[in-house]
């Protein structure tokens, strides 16, 4: 429209300006990103567990994206794909070519690639068709020039009707809606309390179904365990393993090479790097059979991966090669083994001169969404498929005696840490306490020491998770941050 394509044109030439004369602070850019937050805050996203892990992880990584923005002296950057769902509020009204779904948020997609926090920050704001006429009022560090004064320094708002015309939200009157309420644990637990129970009641019946069929699965297959990549819904996973019931009926004879082996529902079949069989929800039974028919192949290529895992490990003085599903994208069996083979063939041209079994007790996890080496809290190395060997050698040793303290520290914490979770659980009558794979050992410590602390009747008998944001998922499970206030 003629309006649509004045804003257009407004816009432009007002952030034309911008780039030419400010730079934006940490603070700045958190500033200016908040109505990008209201948009894809997981909290508004509790039921629809699905699009709220994919904004939990994507802002994982628009964070770490902006915190290497900030670092003095940081040059190497790598493309960064981010998918996010953003709430609309009227979806028919967009003119953007955007998938939608009937739950009034849409999919939206980008590539971030900028070097400075301004140009990041309009980046994500256009990708997301939000507004970026507020940038102009947030404080920057560098001023105009004097000479520019007059005209780029002065403040532009837009009228309160250009927002009731257009359907964008005002981030000024939110922003202060915000500031005006903090939650704190009690005051969410209190609003929020009535509608768990609703939920867990209803949930309770579904909830003993979903117990039977995966212990009568587990033990007529002869399964090690039957797990769920996403937080599905009671309902959504009993109808799951109805569907595998069905093909057990109906194809027993393929699923004897199931023994001993553990099945998760996930977005894709196949065998996953931990040596898991995934079965894809959203295939027919016959994708899932074709998977049983050729476990067997699947298995000796299992074989040969861990064969790759020893020799790397010889080669780099005993270090032991981990997968660590919690912190590893979700790779096939293939995928995981050409990034061995891959790894193992530059090692192995390179002659590293590790001494024997030096680093006996340590252990690396592969990644292929780094350039440098690092070193995890929990003590395990993260080491880039690309990594330099020469590089990788200098590190190894640089950090191997606080690799060995925090790997012994992480096993003194995962003691605390279950001695806590058992003492609230008693304290507070729940039927259940459990983190996300997210939430690290020391935030669960520090979550659980100050809950105890706390008399809270509004927990007994409910399922309460600790999570980074407070919602009630659709089965009556409580979430809360670990830090909450």
């Amino acid at each position: 429209t003629f309006y649509y394509f004045i804003r257009l044109c407004l816009e432009k030439i007002l952030l034309q300006c911008v780039l030419q004369s400010r730079t934006l602070s940490g603070a700045d850019a958190i500033n200016a990103l908040r109505p990008f937050y209201f948009a894809v805050h997981p909290d508004f996203f509790g039921q629809h567990p699905k699009e709220r892990e994919v904004n939990e992880n994507s802002l994982k990584r628009l964070n770490g994206y902006l915190e290497n923005l900030q670092k003095p002296g940081f040059r190497s950057f790598k493309p960064t794909q981010l998918t996010f769902y953003v709430r609309e509020r009227e979806p028919n009204s967009s003119d953007v070519q955007e998938s939608f779904s009937a739950s009034g948020f849409r999919a939206v997609s980008f590539t971030l690639r900028t070097r400075d926090l301004l140009s990041t920050v309009l980046d994500i704001l256009n990708s997301c068709s939000l507004s970026t006429a507020h940038i102009q009022s947030v404080n920057v560090n560098s001023q105009p020039h004097k000479e520019a004064k007059s005209t780029v320094n002065r403040p532009i708002k837009w009228d309160k009707t250009y927002y009731s015309f257009t359907g964008f939200k005002d981030p000024e009157e939110e922003l202060e809606q915000a500031q005006r309420v903090e939650t704190t644990l009690i005051s969410w637990l209190d609003y929020n309390e009535a509608s768990a129970v609703k939920k867990l009641k209803k949930s309770l019946p579904l909830r003993k179904e979903l117990e039977r069929l995966k212990f009568e699965l587990s033990h007529q297959l002869q399964l090690s365990d039957i797990r769920w990549q996403r937080s599905w819904g009671v309902a959504h996973r009993c109808s799951q393993l109805h569907s595998l019931g069905r093909l057990v009926q109906q194809r027993p004879e393929v699923l004897k090479n199931l023994k001993g082996r553990t099945v998760v529902f996930t977005d894709r079949s196949g065998v996953s790097a931990a040596g898991h069989v995934m079965l894809g929800t959203m295939d027919v039974h016959h994708h899932w059979t074709e998977i049983f028919e050729r476990l067997p192949n699947y298995y000796k290529l299992q074989k040969r991966l861990l064969f790759l895992e020893d020799r790397i490990s010889q080669l780099l003085g005993g270090i032991q090669v981990i997968y660590i599903e919690e912190l590893q994208p979700l790779l096939t069996l293939e995928e995981y083994y050409e990034t061995l083979d891959s790894f193992y063939n530059k090692l192995r041209d390179s002659r590293l001169p590790f001494h024997p079994r030096s680093l006996r007790g340590l252990q690396m996890i592969l990644e292929s969404d780094r350039y440098a080496p690092s070193l995890h809290e929990s003590g395990h190395f993260m080491v880039p498929t690309i990594c330099d060997p020469a590089t990788l050698q200098w590190f190894i040793f640089a950090k191997a005696q606080e690799a060995r303290e925090n790997l012994k520290r992480k096993e003194e914490m995962m003691i605390t840490e279950k001695e806590l979770i058992d003492t609230s659980t008693e304290k507070f009558s729940l039927d259940r306490l459990y983190k996300e794979p997210s939430v690290s050992s020391a935030q669960m410590i520090n979550c659980c020491k100050r809950l105890l602390e706390e008399s809270l009747p509004y927990l007994q008998g409910m399922h309460l998770c600790i999570s980074h944001f407070y919602s009630v998922l659709q089965d009556g499970d409580l979430c809360i941050p670990w830090n909450w206030k």
